[in-house]
């Protein structure tokens, strides 16, 4: 039977998710909002095959893990099951980018995983449909079923906790600068055990979670009027904020480096002389910077001299999931 090869954009989200309200079904604690990126692409081939006796998963061109490898069955089943098979598969699964560093590598590759299990069981699923069984795998892969601006509604259950496009006329003009601290090297906290450490332990994290409606409310009247100061300086405070509750866990989560706090402060400097540049940062040192086409050569650059950078990236918005071939 060939395979079905499938390819999905990370998003970087500037509402955060962080912290589940269902963590076996994976329902988020509160809504998020986000922008697919063209240059953070996963490419992930399932073929089934009736003589495999169990689940074959290779990740980056090695065997999985037993922890990467559990996971990828478990969502293979919910596949399985919908589709009515028992069939096991073999998958491959590339990143065109550092892996579980904080640059969102989970949501693309379960999208991508998605719509390529989806169609090689013989289902064809609408994208609601599509986002929500993504989330199943990872929550924020629910966003990246889409491409552009995306909003995923928290819900009461799991048929209501999806993703969707959210139109603006600002998705010509953003680019978001991406600088690479240290490398790209795994990081030391699992997203997934970060936010539930938080959720159990930091005392800041209930007034993140009421925080959440606020800023999502801020940040789509700014892409209805255009406005990208107001979406940038949402997105950069709700990051802070985020982080704000992770350091306050007991014992703390803290993901930032010293080219963290420099980039940081270089991004404050470039605000200051003009530029269009907010900051934001996921669950890892790396900071992505929101800016315009106009600005983001000069942005790149400027963050490229920072001590500890080893890498910056211009990556225009991203398109929705999408079968290869």
């Amino acid at each position: 039977m060939p395979g079905v090869t499938a390819r999905a954009c990370a998003n970087i989200a500037l509402v955060k998710y962080w912290g589940k309200r269902d963590a076996a079904l994976n329902l988020p604690a509160a809504g998020s909002l986000s922008l697919a990126l063209a240059a953070l692409v996963t490419e992930t081939c399932v073929e089934l095959d009736p003589a495999l006796g169990a689940d074959l998963i290779e990740l980056e061109g090695k065997p999985a893990g037993a922890t990467e490898a559990a996971r990828v069955t478990t969502f293979l089943d919910l596949v399985r099951e919908r589709a009515g098979i028992t069939t096991r598969a073999r998958v491959t699964s590339f990143n065109r980018f550092p892996t579980a560093s904080g640059l969102a590598s989970s949501a693309s590759g379960f999208a991508a995983l998605a719509v390529a299990a989806t169609r090689a069981a013989g289902l064809e699923l609408p994208p609601r449909e599509l986002s929500i069984l993504a989330r199943r795998g990872s929550g924020s892969a629910a966003r990246s079923i889409f491409g552009g601006f995306v909003r995923m509604h928290a819900g009461n259950d799991d048929e209501a906790a999806y993703a969707e496009p959210i139109t603006s006329s600002l998705i010509d003009r953003v680019r978001m600068v991406i600088a690479i601290v240290g490398g790209g090297v795994p990081k030391t906290h699992g997203s997934r055990d970060a936010m539930d450490h938080t959720a159990a332990t930091s005392p800041f994290y209930r007034a993140w979670v009421d925080l959440v409606p606020r800023d999502l409310a801020a940040a789509e009247h700014a892409l209805a009027t255009r406005d990208l100061v107001a979406l940038g300086e949402v997105t950069e405070h709700n990051a802070l904020a985020m982080h704000a509750s992770a350091i306050a866990a007991r014992p703390g989560v803290l993901y930032w480096r010293p080219a963290t706090l420099a980039l940081l402060a270089a991004v404050r400097t470039l605000r200051q002389n003009g530029r269009a540049a907010w900051a934001t940062m996921d669950a890892g040192p790396h900071v992505k910077v929101l800016t315009t086409v106009d600005d983001a050569d000069h942005i790149a650059r400027a963050l490229a001299n920072v001590e500890g950078v080893t890498a910056t990236t211009i990556s225009g918005p991203g398109g929705p999931a999408y079968v290869v071939g």
